[in-house]
């Protein structure tokens, strides 16, 4: 603490003065102005009360401050971390961070490649999963997944991310991605539990990385996809998330993902198909009965128009036929693999 010298009105004795020569005085710091305040709230988003607090105790030198919430923050995010970690969590929100679509023509992003991730992050009320530094954060993890995460022989496209590895992992902005933090993403999550006062956990997470398919044949192609249903405006996060992989084939697919009509009609389609998974009871893909909730089975009513009267395996033929992409009745577009979350699902 800065200690503080104290002026007494009463006389001051030779007795006094003697015990007095005995302490150690410092001036006392002239008090935070709002100007540090407001700079040190901006960069670390602690209340008005902390950011005085380590102003204060660091003679109003922003960095020192920086340094003293930093590590006040590892305190007492281990300390109230350890206080809920029996409450449960079953509110939260489904991120989705997608770095590359995928095939659109010789300039695509990531060379024709996916990669993306999704996860869930859970808290304990509603007000909590709200909250701007709360859905900041889910963003920032899911944009963490999908950048580290690498190819793998797998025989899904869509893998599980282990929790350990991404934890440890540093977190990376999704606002500011070529920022260095000196938080892993364990650590962020303690330093928001030190903020809200409730418990964060990451529940699961998942990712996509393929490199393209043009090496293997020209004619293939493979396409991202995905909605947040909850979602305010153009957060990356909601209450419910799906995310799928779409294969293209056609002999003309190269000339036609350089025509911007058609990767505009390609990129309604798949959305339309990201908000049937999302917003149907989707199960699986396909079914040999009526199953409706094999998605090729449903009335594909998020594409609309003559469609909705349509299984969604009809409207995708017919899509594929009206862009050129079938010939010889080869080719199209279909949908690999997907998966599909809400907020508090029971995971086995």
């Amino acid at each position: 603490m800065i200690a503080q010298f104290v002026r007494s009105s009463k006389p001051f004795h030779a007795s006094r003065l003697s015990r007095a020569g005995q302490s150690c005085y410092s001036t006392i710091p002239s008090k935070p102005s709002l100007q540090h305040v407001a700079q040190l709230r901006k960069l670390t988003e602690v209340s008005i009360s902390k950011a005085r607090e380590a102003l204060s105790q660091t003679n109003n030198d922003i960095q020192q401050a920086l340094e003293w919430v930093k590590n006040d923050l590892a305190a007492s995010g281990i300390k109230k971390a350890a206080n809920v970690q029996s409450r449960e969590t079953r509110e939260g929100l489904v991120s989705v961070c997608m770095l590359s679509g995928g095939s659109r023509g010789k300039t695509s992003l990531g060379g024709g490649g996916i990669r993306a991730a999704m996860i869930e992050l859970n808290c304990e009320t509603d007000f909590v999963g709200r909250n701007v530094l709360f859905g900041q954060l889910a963003a920032d993890i899911a944009h963490t997944a999908a950048f580290i995460t690498e190819p793998t022989d797998s025989s899904t496209i869509i893998r599980f991310c282990s929790l350990d590895v991404l934890n440890d992992a540093p977190l990376l902005s999704q606002n500011n991605p070529s920022s260095h933090s000196q938080s892993t993403v364990s650590s962020s999550i303690r330093d928001l539990i030190a903020k809200v006062g409730e418990k964060v956990s990451l529940k699961r997470a998942v990712t996509v990385v393929q490199n393209p398919l043009s090496g293997q044949s020209p004619n293939l192609g493979l396409r991202l996809a995905s909605y947040l249903h909850g979602s305010v405006g153009s957060a990356p996060h909601g209450r419910i998330g799906s995310l799928a992989v779409l294969a293209l084939q056609s002999p003309e697919l190269a000339r036609r993902l350089e025509s911007e009509t058609f990767v505009k009609d390609l990129e309604r389609l798949e959305r339309a198909l990201a908000r049937q998974i999302t917003g149907f009871d989707t199960r699986s893909i396909k079914s040999s009965d009526d199953d409706e909730t094999a998605l090729y089975n449903q009335p594909f009513m998020m594409l609309g128009g003559e469609s909705a009267n349509k299984s969604v395996r009809m409207a995708i033929e017919n899509w594929s036929k009206q862009q050129g992409l079938v010939r010889d009745d080869e080719g199209g577009i279909e949908v690999l693999e997907f998966a599909k979350w809400s907020v508090g699902d029971i995971v086995g």
